[in-house]
């Protein structure tokens, strides 16, 4: 009977995330974006496998809606990516969470991501994960705490390893180019 129970429960569940996230379409078909109930249902075996990865627990609906209101107007997403992109970035989202110990709050690190997926990676998960949140993360550990006042945006540079383009050096460079 409590079996019976609790799968009733499962699958109305299911059925009401699964509709939450549809809804995110009525936004998100202006950028050209979209997800069939299908990918919606797959989101949430990802999200759930996630979860159990990072032994994480969550109560309420997730952070799914977040993350696609957050990336649905991103240069870097296609509608044939779309739903790969954000079982990436929930999965990511949820790693992130641990790695910086839980200091970061989900707008914070969803900032962080977006501004670096965007300005940063150019769109390339591997490095949005595996480089700018690896250094964020360990900075958050190390008690870094800038991301308080900026929400997350803009903090990437604080950590950053390489160099960035610089436009005006390569203006220069043009117009010295031109003049010889």
């Amino acid at each position: 009977m409590t079996e019976n129970i609790f799968a009733l429960w499962q699958v109305q569940k299911q059925k009401e995330e699964t509709r939450l996230i549809l809804d995110c379409n009525k936004t998100t078909q202006s950028f050209g974006l979209s997800l069939s109930a299908e990918e919606a249902k797959e989101l949430i075996v990802c999200r759930n496998r996630s979860l159990k990865t990072y032994q994480r627990v969550e109560l309420g609906g997730g952070i799914l809606d977040k993350l696609i209101y957050t990336f649905c107007d991103s240069a870097f997403i296609t509608s044939d990516t779309y739903g790969s992109t954000l079982a990436r970035l929930q999965d990511i989202f949820y790693r992130f969470k641990n790695e910086s110990l839980d200091k970061l709050a989900d707008d914070e690190l969803l900032e962080f991501m977006k501004d670096t997926f965007e300005n940063i990676c150019f769109g390339d998960l591997d490095y949005l994960e595996s480089t700018c949140l690896e250094r964020f993360a360990r900075a958050i550990r190390c008690g870094y705490d800038g991301h308080l006042a900026s929400g997350g945006s803009g903090e990437y540079e604080e950590f950053s390893e390489e160099e960035r383009w610089d436009s005006e050096l390569y203006l220069e460079a043009l117009r010295d180019l031109a003049w010889r």
